[in-house]
């Protein structure tokens, strides 16, 4: 296994341009999180806004991906979620995501709950795994800096107020969340799926979102299903991508073998089918 770098220099690889691909995982599994960290993904991320688990469940799902050797995020739920917040760290998270930020306010709320005096607001607490390997001064002494701080851009207010957001010290990572805005923006209303994507809207919205973090030295994230628009947001500055989540993943491999078997059975004139469904 090649050496952890620390969030610090994780950062310092992502403000450089290096692209770090990484995974939600929305099922509440330790044996998916920690199969999938040695699965060559640089990150992974355990959605708590979204997946079914509960704060013991993640303390062992951040444990299986420390185990094998990929970055860990939760994604929480919201700028006033100081306990998920807290709970995410202490047990090992190296950054969190904090979803639906509409103002600079709310961004230095979510901020502050990562950061440990004097920088913000964190409590102190010992022992905790976040500890284990550097102990209670090693670990504090250096948070402030490894701690991974990534705010979600996914409603029309954040785009209308991205130039202060990103203003904001303290912001590592602005994440670029395209189903929301397009939702918030109105756009699945104006357009056929998935024309939305490729709006003039959104790009508008997304070049504004490019023009502050690059004002400001922020890195950019996004989340997308698949691999199709990997090059161009790598060649548009964003260096973290999501590849789409585990179920996703699933549901993808479980699709194919079923497409593959459906053309062996029709060779072999037993014609199978899969059962219908609205997900494959």
């Amino acid at each position: 296994m090649s050496e952890v770098l620390s969030g610090a220099e994780f950062k310092k690889e992502l403000r450089a341009g290096v692209p770090k691909l990484g995974l939600f995982v929305n099922s509440h599994s330790p044996t998916v999180a920690e199969q999938l960290a040695h699965s060559g993904y640089d990150w992974l991320l355990v959605d708590m806004q979204h997946g079914p688990m509960n704060y013991e469940k993640l303390s062992v799902m951040l444990a299986g991906i420390a185990n094998g050797g990929a970055k860990s995020l939760v994604r929480v739920a919201g700028y006033q979620d100081r306990q998920g917040i807290q709970q995410s760290l202490d047990t090992g998270a190296d950054g969190v995501l904090v979803p639906y930020i509409n103002t600079a306010e709310e961004a230095r709320q979510a901020i502050s709950c990562c950061k440990y005096p004097m920088a913000g607001t964190r409590s102190v607490y010992f022992p905790q795994r976040s500890m284990n390997k550097e102990g209670l001064l090693g670990y504090a002494g250096a948070a402030n800096d490894n701690t991974i701080v990534a705010l979600q851009v996914e409603t029309a207010d954040c785009i209308k107020n991205i130039d202060e957001i990103a203003a904001v010290p303290g912001v590592d990572l602005l994440f670029l969340g395209q189903n929301d805005l397009c939702m918030s923006m109105g756009l699945y209303e104006k357009y056929k799926f998935p024309d939305m994507y490729t709006s003039p809207e959104l790009l508008e919205a997304t070049n504004k979102l490019i023009a502050a973090a690059k004002k400001n030295n922020v890195i950019l994230g996004l989340f997308l299903f698949g691999t199709s628009r990997v090059g161009e947001f790598l060649d548009k500055g964003f260096p973290l991508i999501s590849l789409g989540n585990d179920l996703h993943h699933m549901l993808t491999q479980a699709g194919a073998y079923v497409k593959d078997v459906e053309a062996i059975s029709k060779e072999k004139g037993s014609n199978w089918q899969r059962r219908k469904s609205a997900l494959l």
